[in-house]
């Protein structure tokens, strides 16, 4: 992501609508139609306002404990149908407890907690992470 770890800024994502074109850009380069986006951590900044400005383009949203959850309104997220599963180990008890309390205004969401994973939890409980992920992937149409 630009900006975060060792990338380099770049001044298209400073603004809420570059973070939302930069990652619309790339999904266009990869040729992606109705991906499944899933979104730990930071990349909540990116990934957020993408859902909510263009959902309807994705086939499901995975987020992981992202940043960012709270500067939507319940009524935003209430509006969104795209289909959600909401991961984050049982060990977060910094972000993923604020993030679950926003994002379960999305009407179309289900929770899977990883007990015993922090933070990261698809690196702590990786079988576990890719079960969840997997049998979401299966469901969606």
């Amino acid at each position: 992501i630009p900006g975060y770890g060792d990338s380099p800024s770049a001044e298209m994502v400073v603004t809420v609508q570059g973070r939302v074109a930069f990652l619309d850009h790339v999904l266009q380069e990869l040729g992606m139609q109705r991906p499944v986006l899933v979104s730990p951590s930071m990349s909540g900044r990116f990934a957020l306002p993408f859902l909510l400005a263009h959902g309807d383009r994705l086939s499901g949203f995975v987020p992981i404990a992202p940043v960012g959850t709270k500067d939507y309104t319940a009524e935003q997220y209430r509006r969104l149908q795209t289909p959600t599963l909401i991961l984050y180990g049982d060990r977060d008890t910094g972000l993923a407890p604020q993030a679950l309390q926003n994002l379960k205004h999305l009407p179309e969401h289900h929770v899977v907690v990883l007990p015993g994973a922090g933070h990261a939890c698809y690196l702590d409980k990786p079988e576990d992470f890719h079960r969840a992920l997997l049998g979401f992937l299966r469901q969606l149409k």
